[in-house]
């Protein structure tokens, strides 16, 4: 019975606000779906690049806890927001030999751009926006999130074994990942509600490439060097991509097959906002409940 009030209420609070600030906002751009992931632990496959005495190995995998709910967008940043924000002269343009459909997802985005709409957008809502690290976007996509662990033994006698591994894994993505953009809601919701994670839009994070060591076990030491020159983008499988480049098939990225299609979707950081998730967090603190 308290689960139940406690939703209904948060519910039409989180509506209040969102109600709110579309009063402010509507007028001119309209507010994004967004769904509540609810805080908790994550086991997560690192990303970046790890070596063990020197031989590139599989990452390790962590165990990630994500202490606070956070509330993503529902589907992908689409053509018809994005224009909104290269109208304003706020943003790059994407590349015009992509789709222009204004329902679809805009894609032919670079870093740099993803990160100019993120800037416009808070600025046109008095809410922060971010890019979502690559733990969230993991997290988040669930189900959808795919490994791109080889399963393979160092080998110092052969190191091209781990590069033969990983063009066999990949190359079945290349005829599917280079379909047309699709609709939003063209290849479905996952178990949180959130649609077309790994689809063939890769979308942009917020977390930079790391190279670090591990040690016998699998612990990463702490000698890892990180370049932010170049972010991680998920989708299908990880890539590691220029910041500048919106296009990965003309060079820029550096792992599998590179993405035909790049595009985003952000995480609302309000921290002083009334998403679900923070209002359910203060109920349970009122009342004294974890």
């Amino acid at each position: 019975m308290y689960s139940i009030f406690k939703a209904k209420t948060a519910a039409v609070l989180s509506g209040l606000y969102l109600a709110t600030t579309a009063i402010v906002v509507s007028q001119e751009v309209p507010l994004p779906e967004l769904v509540t992931v609810s805080s908790g632990m994550h086991q997560y496959r690192a990303s970046g690049e790890f070596l063990r005495s020197g031989v590139p190995a599989d990452a390790p995998v962590l165990a990630i806890s994500m202490p606070r709910s956070f509330d993503i967008m529902k589907y992908q940043v689409s053509v018809d927001a994005y224009r909104r924000c290269v109208a304003e002269d706020a943003c790059g343009e994407a590349l015009a030999n992509r789709s222009q459909k204004p329902d679809h997802p805009v894609t032919g985005i670079s870093f740099t751009n993803a990160s100019e709409y993120a800037q416009w957008l808070s600025a046109k809502t008095n809410v922060k926006w971010r890019l979502p690290t690559d733990e969230e976007w993991s997290y988040a996509a669930g189900s959808r999130f795919v490994d791109d662990s080889l399963g393979a033994k160092e080998d110092p006698a052969n190191p091209s074994l781990r590069w033969l591994l990983k063009y066999q894994k990949y190359a079945d993505l290349e005829s599917e990942q280079t379909l047309p953009v699709k609709p939003h809601g063209d290849f479905g919701a996952n178990e949180n509600g959130i649609y077309d994670m790994s689809g063939n839009v890769w979308e942009w994070t917020a977390t930079c490439y790391q190279r670090s060591s591990i040690d016998a076990v699998g612990k990463v030491k702490a000698d890892g060097t990180a370049n932010c020159g170049v972010r991680i983008a998920e989708g299908q499988h990880r890539a590691y991509i220029t910041y500048f480049v919106q296009d990965a098939k003309g060079g820029g990225c550096s792992v599998g097959a590179p993405p035909t299609h790049l595009g985003f979707r952000l995480v609302r950081d309000d921290k002083t906002g009334y998403g679900l998730g923070l209002i359910n967090q203060w109920w349970d603190s009122m009342l004294g409940r974890d």
